[in-house]
């Protein structure tokens, strides 16, 4: 790949003289002279071999290639800016990127909160978001691959803070055969059924958390999937309120009248990597995912 023939400053020096109305205001803006403002402009259009200006008047005024080049350069110059103000931000302490894994039930109305308000706090920080579900949160913790977690689960060793509750219903299509039986239901009523259970992500101890034991059962990877699944009569299952509260509304799911267990709750915790301290973009982001869990 060749090296560009034109310099940034050379790119800065147009749209100065664009900005400012022509070659005394732009060499008055940057502090140097005009002639060296009018040498640079001349050599950039030697290098290119296209005219970026003509002379009206007394106007120096942009042609139709130099108008073209010159939006482009703008995006050019800012992104150069925006690099160098991370460098000087990393060297400050400032991290380039944190990973932030999740549980695939948290809310994500939530979490989306969080992350706008982080925007303009970032610094150029950028966020690898990862979701998992159950132990597959616990395991990128440990393997190091998290600055910071959010998890339903308690994490030996690490210092959780408590986010919320998630709650879960059992659910099923109102035309479901359990829903049919029009009485209050027990486990055994449940068992001869098809189940729709969301898989553990982690791979050294999956759990099976709301796993009843029944023979006809059906893992999914999504809660999304499951929801669907369980909204056409495929099952019954176990689902976050806040991800089928419009299923509940359209009446294509409806929550098992059971003896006991139609609703769980699920504390939802924020963990922190402990290997080393965080950084100021984390700490930050972390203080936001606090505020806006406190939402509702």
């Amino acid at each position: 790949m060749k090296a560009p023939r034109v310099t940034l400053d050379q790119w800065r020096t147009l749209q100065a003289v664009v900005d400012h109305g022509g070659f005394a205001q732009a060499a008055a803006a940057l502090h140097r002279s005009q002639s060296s403002v009018s040498y640079t402009v001349a050599r950039m259009q030697e290098q290119l071999g296209v005219p970026l200006l003509e002379i009206v008047g007394r106007r120096a005024v942009l042609t139709d290639a130099g108008a073209a080049l010159l939006r482009r350069s703008r995006h050019l110059v800012q992104q150069a800016q925006q690099l160098e103000e991370l460098a000087r931000n990393m060297d400050q302490g400032w991290e380039a990127e944190v990973q932030l894994v999740v549980d695939a039930a948290y809310p994500t109305e939530h979490l989306s909160c969080a992350l706008e308000a982080f925007i303009p706090q970032s610094k150029g920080c950028r966020v690898q978001l990862r979701e998992e579900v159950l132990s597959g949160v616990e395991e990128q913790l440990h393997s190091g691959s998290a600055d910071l977690a959010i998890s339903s689960i308690g994490i030996a060793g690490y210092l959780p803070q408590q986010l919320g509750t998630l709650q879960f219903l059992a659910v099923a299509h109102p035309q479901h055969p359990l829903h049919q039986l029009r009485r209050t239901l027990s486990h055994q009523d449940l068992e001869g059924h098809l189940q729709v259970v969301i898989r553990d992500s982690g791979r050294r101890q999956p759990r099976d958390e709301v796993w009843l034991g029944a023979e006809q059962r059906w893992t999914v990877t999504s809660l999304s999937t499951a929801a669907k699944l369980v909204s056409r009569g495929l099952g019954f299952a176990w689902l976050p309120r806040h991800d089928i509260a419009a299923q509940l509304e359209q009446g294509t799911l409806a929550v098992l009248p059971l003896a006991q267990g139609s609703e769980r709750a699920a504390p939802i915790y924020l963990y922190a990597r402990k290997d080393r301290p965080l950084g100021p973009a984390a700490r930050i982001l972390a203080d936001l995912i606090i505020s806006h869990s406190q939402s509702d």
